[in-house]
C-alpha cells in the first residue's frame, strides 16, 4: 500500500486509518482527541498501514488498536512494552506504537516501561495520563495527586504521585515529550517528532476522563488560562510564556524561576528576553529537562512539547548488528549445531 493508492493527489485522509469498529469510549472522553491526532498524523506522514503495529495493554486507552486500520495487539496488563519489543526485534522495519495509560504503564507495567526506555527500543509510546483508573470505575492511580478522594481512597490518597516525564528522563530515555488531548495541532507536531526519532519516543498526554476525573487539567489547559499556565518548548528558543509573552524562565541557584519581562524584581533587575534560558532538547546533559519536568503546576508554568531528543543507537539495531557480527565470524549455523556445540553425552 502506498500513499498514492487512496487519493489521486497522493495525500491520505485520516479515514484511511479508521477501522470499521465502533469507537466505544464515553462521549466527551479525551481519548477521541488522541485517536483523531494519531490518525491525522499517520495520514499527513503518508505511512503505509500494513507497516504499522499498534500494541496496547489493559485500560480504556488500550482499546485503541481496534479503531486503527493497521496491525495490532491488545495484550495483557502492563506488558505492552514487552510485547512491542518482541515485534520490533523480530521485524525492525515496522513502525511500532505502544498505547498505554497511567495505571497500565506506571503500576503493574512500571518495570517493563523503564527497561524499554533505558534500552532505547525503537518504539513510540503514548501514555494517556488522566490521573485515575477509568476502566475499573474511578480508583486513584500512580499519577493521582496527594489528597485525591476516590472510591479506593475515600479520605484522600496519601501516595506520592509519579512524574512520568521525570521517570523517563531518569532512566535515560532519548526522547521525552508532553502534549494535551485538546490541543490537536500541538499533539500532531509532537507525534511527528516522535515518528522521526530513532529509539524509544515517550509521550505523555494529559487526557481528560470526563466521567471519573473531569476537569483534572482545567486549571492549566482551559483556553482562557493556558497561555499563562503552559510554556511551549521550542528548540533553541528562550523560555517565554504568557498571554502577552511577558513572562519567562531564568536559571537561578540551580533551579528555574519565573520572571516578569520589562519589570524590575526585588533586586532592581529589569528582565529582558535575552536574559532567559534558551532551551535545547538535543543537549546531552538532561539537567534542564529535569528542572522543567519538576515545575509545579500550582504556581509555575507546565512544560509541553519535546523536553529531550538525543541521538543514540536503537536497541534493535545493536542486537541485529551483534548477530550479524557473529554470523560474519562463525558463519550461519543450525539449531542442531547449537545443541551439539558443547559437551554432550548419551544416556542409555
Amino acid at each position: 500500500m502506498t500513499a498514492t493508492q487512496d487519493s489521486p493527489k497522493g495525500k491520505l485522509k485520516k479515514t484511511f486509518f479508521k477501522s470499521d469498529q465502533e469507537v466505544r469510549w464515553c462521549p466527551g472522553c479525551g481519548d477521541y482527541g488522541i485517536l483523531n491526532a494519531v490518525q491525522s498524523t499517520f495520514a499527513e506522514l503518508g505511512l503505509e498501514r500494513e507497516n504499522i503495529v499498534i500494541v496496547s495493554g489493559i485500560g480504556c486507552s488500550s482499546r485503541f488498536p481496534y479503531y486503527m486500520e493497521t496491525y495490532g495487539f491488545h495484550s495483557i496488563h502492563g506488558r505492552a512494552p514487552a510485547v512491542a519489543t518482541g515485534v520490533k526485534l523480530s521485524r525492525p522495519e515496522l513502525e511500532v506504537w505502544v498505547i498505554t495509560g497511567d495505571g497500565d504503564a506506571l503500576s503493574i507495567g512500571g518495570n517493563h516501561l523503564i527497561h524499554t526506555l533505558r534500552r532505547n527500543v525503537g518504539l513510540k509510546i503514548i501514555l494517556f495520563n488522566n490521573r485515575i483508573y477509568g476502566l475499573t470505575k474511578g480508583q486513584f492511580s500512580p499519577t493521582s495527586e496527594i489528597g485525591k478522594v476516590t472510591k479506593s481512597s475515600p479520605y484522600g490518597s496519601v501516595d506520592m504521585p509519579f512524574n512520568p516525564l521525570s521517570l523517563a528522563l531518569g532512566v535515560g530515555a532519548t526522547f521525552v515529550a508532553r502534549t494535551i488531548d485538546v490541543m490537536g495541532k500541538h499533539m500532531r507536531e509532537v507525534l511527528k517528532a516522535a515518528h522521526e526519532h530513532e529509539g524509544t519516543a515517550f509521550i505523555e498526554v494529559f487526557q481528560d476522563c470526563n466521567i471519573f476525573n473531569h476537569g483534572a487539567f482545567d486549571p492549566i489547559v482551559k483556553k482562557e488560562v493556558r497561555d499563562d499556565r503552559l510554556v511551549d518548548l521550542r528548540p533553541n528558543q528562550p523560555l517565554v510564556f504568557g498571554q502577552d509573552h511577558d513572562k519567562g524562565l531564568i536559571w537561578d541557584c540551580n533551579q528555574l524561576r519565573v520572571v516578569k519581562l520589562g519589570e524590575a524584581d526585588e533586586t532592581g533587575k529589569v528582565w529582558k528576553e535575552e536574559d532567559l534560558v534558551v532551551f535545547d532538547p538535543s543537549n546531552p546533559n538532561p539537567s534542564l529537562a529535569f528542572a522543567l519536568s519538576h515545575l509545579r503546576e500550582v504556581d509555575e508554568p507546565t512544560p509541553i512539547g519535546v523536553l529531550r531528543s538525543i541521538k543514540q543507537a536503537s536497541y534493535e539495531k545493536m542486537v541485529h548488528g551483534q548477530i550479524q557480527g557473529i554470523q560474519d565470524k562463525k558463519g550461519e549455523r543450525s539449531l542442531e549445531d547449537l545443541i551439539y556445540a558443547g559437551k554432550t553425552w548419551e544416556v542409555k
